[in-house]
């Protein structure tokens, strides 16, 4: 093939300068033009030069690139970095060789099958020293080897050094070593904390009786009772209309049923093993067994948390044994949190083991137990809440990755459709402002996810406009979608009971019945001490041993401690959330303490710099920063015996500090007081049980009784007789009526009553004893609820004396005096005294002289400690007088004749 005269020599190109390699360029670019127009009308040999002025535009080209980046070298020679095109090209082996970190490490499944499964090693030795030791293994210690032998092949070692030991002592001292003791003492330790736990919560059983406590259980030993004896169906269609007389209550659908169905499956599993047991006694020890429960449970999310084997032990003994969290699980403690608190650390433990492994199993387990969770408690919303801000805790630190988005999609997903099948929760994972935070991390981890699939698809500067465009209007969109649906009503603004956990005096002003629940109150400082003891101070040092090395897991322990720890200052109730992490955190304090200062060997300068130089001089990581720690021991025998000595007393005052709070404060049943007499022994006070049994053998089955709320469980429960209100606290005008007719004059209150058709009411008075938990006391929270509904005609003003003084003595004033709760309270209350001498003991007030009197109403029954009171409603008059008239009457005082009312003749009256 002959040159045309288009075809450049690349050695002519290197003198030239850039004009003229650029001129010349220009120059072949408009003739390789030219002969492609020439080409559409001249034959094939114009195809030849296209093809040498191409290559020569090539040439040119190289030339220009070449000059340019030898002058762009020449530039950067001195500067500290070079552009990515100027480096030195590495092999696409050496780009895609594994750095040393991850070529070290190691899957988990083959990590586990190096520890159980090892290598064998034998040694070769004379064959007849080894006939002979086989020989007398043989005959000395078969059974030492057949057991070692079912053990597995992970004990070989032990197996070749009891066969090779002659004395049995060192056979068996050798035995003792391995793995599968120290997993059998861990496991036997477990199960004597298991033990302390169930233990130390059967005080109130032991001192009184298997009785159910407080108010609440009461209901739920009634419920459990019902679905036992009628079936889960029956239960779960439930109409109640023995409460909130007229109104009634759609039991199944208003209620938690986890407990209840928890306990009916036990029932039911033990009568199929013919097991003769009463629901009443499962209902009582279900606590105490969840107890030990939680201690487990405890152990395995602190063995997530660090290395150290004494750790969850740790954790497992401060769980069982806290006060913290023995005050709601007591034997008799018939409550939701006596399953509740399991389920909240043993989700906690399976959420933890999701995000570590990334697996959709564990996710779906813990999305299993969340909904257990949802089923028992109400507390479930701070798992709802923990869980997603735990997640976008992460990934503002940076640490998004594939294990996040399974394990938090797989538990949202399956947790929430889980928890919509409990009626009472319905729609409310998607329809209430408390569960939108868990929606919009889901919905922010799937953005995540795709940002994530389009970088990997797009080049970079494209990805940044598009990852501004796309988020701004994403966020733009979704919150013009959620301001939009809540002004529709389509989701639910935030509760009353969440305002209160952020403002502590919204209850007191806005919704007072929720203020008037003792266990809604702030928590006062000394009552963090009292239920948590010393781990209160080593709770901040296991927070901070978690920054050491943070990694997710102890993100997670940050996240809940400062969590559980502000709510757990605002709400007494909510100590039971801040429980766990406490003990965790405290847990990781102690072992770590423990394992400094119970090792027996002492650290050596010497060893430490060797083992420096070895290394390969890269940096570990630390949590905070990153430095080359030095050598740090403790030398002394003293100090560390003075150490542990120390650590040992404060265990051990710690444990006493837990019996005496469980023994005398939390163990008695609140239906059952008790008290001590001059020579120290037990008086038994049960007034409760005395009035209850009263009713329901000494009033008709139908009979409404009236109380304030707090005893609408226990009668129910306990009298087995209709009420008008209860725990429950659905209904605020319900509550606010007999708020209203306690707070009232008898004329107010008696329509009332007969309205709601109300036969007897009860009162609870202290001023006898001096207990505390009477009505007078809560006298002012009942005014509150009703002045809420009702401001022009109740006002609690109305009830302090014009110096601000609430008071029952003499000074009392009118509209106190005249109250339907003050009249029956003291309703004949001066005959226990000499004239003139009568006081309240709880209040520190004498008493006028002259006590109130009743003319709705008859005294029914007094307890014999007159702390229960029961009053019968009378009926209308025969004689169609007004009850105050007849009462007069009865009294011997005769009813004045208005002056000014004039005699007319009587007219037969026509309807």
């Amino acid at each position: 093939m002959s040159q045309s005269s288009g075809k450049v020599k690349a050695g002519q190109l290197w003198s030239k300068n850039k004009d003229e390699l650029t001129k010349q360029l220009g120059e072949l670019k408009t003739e390789l033009g030219q002969l492609r127009i020439q080409k559409i009308v001249s034959s094939g040999t114009k195809l030849t030069k296209i093809h040498d002025i191409r290559k020569s535009i090539a040439r040119v080209l190289t030339v220009i690139n070449a000059k340019q980046r030898a002058q762009l070298r020449l530039f950067y020679k001195d500067k500290k970095y070079l552009p990515l095109d100027l480096r030195a090209k590495q092999t696409r082996a050496i780009r895609r060789r594994l750095s040393a970190e991850d070529a070290s490490r190691v899957l988990e499944k083959t990590k586990k099958r190096q520890t159980h499964f090892p290598q064998r090693k034998f040694a070769v030795k004379n064959q007849q020293i080894a006939l002979s030791h086989c020989v007398t293994a043989m005959v000395d210690w078969k059974p030492l080897t057949s057991n070692l032998e079912r053990e597995g092949q992970h004990h070989e070692p032990l197996q070749h050094r009891a066969i090779m030991s002659a004395d049995p002592l060192q056979a068996l001292a050798d035995a003792g070593q391995g793995k599968s003791t120290r997993s059998v003492l861990r496991v036997l330790i477990l199960t004597l904390i298991a033990g302390a736990a169930i233990s130390s919560r059967l005080f109130s059983v032991i001192r009184f009786e298997s009785i159910i406590h407080e108010f609440d259980p009461w209901f739920n030993f009634r419920a459990t009772k019902y679905l036992v004896a009628n079936g889960f169906y029956n239960f779960w269609d439930w109409f109640d209309d023995r409460t909130w007389h007229p109104l009634g209550r759609v039991t199944g659908g208003t209620l938690y049923p986890g407990l209840m169905v928890t306990s009916g499956a036990i029932y039911h599993a033990l009568r199929a093993l013919t097991i003769p047991v009463d629901i009443r006694n499962i209902c009582v020890l279900l606590a105490p067994a969840f107890s030990g429960l939680t201690a487990i449970a405890a152990y395995l999310l602190t063995n997530e948390m660090t290395p150290s084997s004494s750790a969850g032990l740790l954790a497992a003994l401060f769980m069982g044994i806290t006060p913290g969290y023995i005050s709601r699980s007591v034997a008799g403690s018939y409550d939701n949190e006596a399953i509740a608190i399991f389920l909240l650390v043993f989700t906690f433990y399976l959420w933890i083991k999701a995000l570590k492994q990334g697996s959709m199993l564990w996710g779906a387990l813990c999305a299993l137990f969340y909904g257990y969770m949802v089923a028992s408690w109400g507390g479930y919303a701070f798992i709802t809440c923990l869980l997603p801000l735990h997640s976008f805790v992460l990934i503002c630190m940076g640490r998004y990755s594939t294990r996040l988005y399974v394990a938090y999609t797989t538990w949202y997903a399956l947790g929430t459709l889980a928890s919509m099948q409990i009626p009472f929760v319905g729609f409310l994972p998607v329809k209430t402002s408390e569960h939108m935070p868990a929606l919009g991390i889901f919905g922010f981890l799937q953005l995540l996810a795709f940002l994530d699939y389009v970088r990997s698809t797009i080049p970079s500067r494209q990805f940044q406009t598009f990852l501004w465009l796309f988020a701004g209007g994403t966020f733009g969109i979704g919150l013009l979608g959620l301001v939009i649906a809540t002004s529709a009503g389509f989701i639910a603004p935030w509760s009353g009971r969440f305002y209160s956990l952020w403002d502590t005096g919204y209850a007191k002003i806005h919704i007072p019945i929720i203020a008037s629940v003792s266990e809604h109150q702030p928590t006062a400082w000394p009552a963090f001490f009292f239920d948590l003891n010393m781990l209160i101070w080593l709770f901040p040092v296991g927070v901070y041993l978690c920054f050491q090395h943070l990694a997710d897991e102890h993100v997670f322990i940050v996240v809940y401690a400062l969590f559980g720890s502000y709510f757990a200052g605002v709400m007494v109730r909510l100590m039971l959330t801040l429980t766990p992490v406490v003990c965790v955190a405290a847990a990781i304090a102690i072992s770590t303490l423990l394992d400094t200062y119970l090792n027996a060997k002492t650290p050596k300068p010497e060893d430490h710099q060797a083992a420096k130089e070895g290394s390969d001089g890269k940096k570990g990581k630390a949590g905070l920063k990153s430095s080359d720690k030095p050598v740090v021991g403790v030398y002394a025998i003293w100090g560390k015996s003075l150490m542990v000595s120390a650590l040992a007393v404060y265990l051990l005052l710690f444990v006493l500090h837990c019996t005496w709070v469980t023994s005398n404060a939390y163990s008695s049943p609140s239906v059952v007081l008790a008290s001590r007499l001059p020579d120290g022994s037990q008086h038994i006070i049960d007034d409760y049980r005395e009035a209850y049994q009263w009713l329901r053998q000494n009033t008709r089955e139908d009979a409404k009784i009236m109380s304030w709320w707090d005893y609408g469980y226990q009668i129910g429960g306990m009298a087995d007789r209709p009420t008008l209100v209860d725990n429950n606290t659905w209904n605020n005008t319900h509550i606010a009526t007999v708020g209203k007719a306690m707070s009232s004059s008898e004329e107010v209150s008696y329509p009332i009553m007969r309205q709601h058709e109300v036969d007897y009411v009860l009162v609870v008075f202290g001023g006898l004893l001096g207990y505390s938990g009477d009505d007078i006391n809560k006298f002012l929270w009942m005014v509150r609820i009703a002045e809420g509904i009702w401001p022009d005609e109740v006002s609690e003003r109305a009830f302090f004396t014009p110096r601000g003084e609430y008071r029952v003595d003499g000074e009392a004033t009118e509209t106190m005096k005249n109250s339907l709760m003050y009249k029956m309270s003291y309703y004949n209350y001066n005959n226990l005294f000499p004239p003139g001498q009568a006081a309240d003991r709880m209040r520190g007030a004498r008493l006028p002289e002259v006590g109130p009197t009743l003319s709705t109403m008859e005294e029914a029954f007094t307890s014999e400690n007159w702390i229960i009171r029961i009053y019968k409603v009378k009926d209308l008059d025969n004689l169609g007088r007004d009850h105050m008239a007849a009462a007069a009457f009865d009294r011997g005082q005769k009813k004045k004749k208005s002056a000014s009312k004039k005699k007319v003749p009587r007219v037969l009256r026509v309807e």
